[in-house]
């Protein structure tokens, strides 16, 4: 069909102006792809600034630790004493804050990891051959699991699999993560 003064095509069926080429599949993808798009763009907005968050406590705590490593060459006196006691307390609030980040880090990694899965669900309930396939599900399946690499991940995704409550899951996290608290009485830091 042509119109006066050029050609006239149609614009692509949407949940909006569905038409006989209208697609849950098509509308599914384009959902998993807005949500992958909004969880990049949140990795991508706060990456920068977490990273000079990160290199400037690590730095901070360097200096901290000078200043203390110095104050111990002082002659023995009051002021001294406050200098250690005070470098020795922030230094293990920027421990603490230095946690924070590493969590930040998990965090990100996690979200990648969420952004492929999504890809990965994405491809195959576009692929016909595939969305229909029990073998290319469980291949799916094993495929996400693979990427995880602690162990109570797994667990939260075997049990979430297995029951298909995603509450069951989460609780057993949880319970699990806060056994681990519990039993953990170490304090190691990693720096970056």
């Amino acid at each position: 069909m042509s119109a006066p003064g050029g050609d006239f095509s149609l614009p692509h069926s949407t949940a909006a102006r569905p038409d006989l080429d209208w697609s849950q599949i098509r509308e599914t993808i384009l959902m998993i792809n807005l949500a992958m798009a909004q969880i990049e763009m949140a990795l991508r907005d706060s990456s920068g600034s977490v990273e000079v968050l990160t290199n400037s406590f690590t730095g901070m705590y360097g200096n901290l630790m000078a200043l203390v490593e110095s104050a111990h060459h002082l002659p023995d006196s009051p002021v001294k004493q406050e200098i250690e006691e005070a470098g020795t307390a922030v230094s293990a609030q920027m421990q603490q804050a230095i946690v924070a980040f590493q969590f930040y880090d998990r965090l990100t990694q996690r979200l990648s990891h969420v952004c492929r899965s999504l890809e990965d669900l994405g491809g195959i309930v576009n692929d016909p051959a595939r969305l229909y396939n029990p073998f290319a599900w469980n291949a799916l399946q094993q495929k996400i699991r693979s990427k995880y690499s602690m162990e109570d991940e797994k667990l939260m995704f075997d049990t979430l699999v297995s029951t298909g409550s995603v509450e069951q899951a989460l609780q057993l996290y949880v319970e699990r993560k806060q056994s681990e608290a519990q039993a953990d009485t170490s304090s190691d830091i990693e720096l970056f």
